[in-house]
């Protein structure tokens, strides 16, 4: 038997949790904690893997201080709660991945200026290369 996959909006409304989340610095432990659930139960709904009921949407939301329609609008409209303005997905994808997240914090701790340019200089050399 197949394994049915996830609707897509389910796999939205998660990763709006995930993002929202991410961005407060929060973890999947104290999300959960603040619901009432195990971390697993965070994990699976940031995954879309299991649906999201509409009371326990309006908990998230409040978890996470945001109006529900957070979870459904385009994040375009809704720069003041993903931290700017006119940000594309693939860029907040990156920056809400571990990796984007691990470059963003050690990049941020570079005090020179011509240190962050070189660096910029070697990622995108190694971007062009392959």
């Amino acid at each position: 038997m197949e394994k049915k996959k996830p609707h897509p909006t389910d796999v939205e409304v998660g990763s709006r949790i995930r993002i929202r989340r991410r961005i407060l610095r929060m973890s999947q432990t104290t999300l959960a904690d603040k619901l009432g659930l195990t971390f697993q139960q965070v994990q699976k709904y940031e995954k879309g893997t299991n649906r999201v009921g509409a009371s326990r949407l309006q908990a998230v939301a409040d978890a996470l201080e945001v109006p529900v329609s957070f979870f459904f609008d385009p994040l375009e409209s809704t720069p003041e709660l993903i931290g700017g303005s006119g940000m594309e997905r693939d860029l907040i994808d990156f920056l809400l991945s571990a990796e984007g997240i691990a470059l963003n914090q050690a990049f941020r701790k570079l005090a020179s200026a011509d240190v962050r340019r070189r660096l910029v200089a070697v990622v995108k050399a190694a971007a062009a290369t392959g």
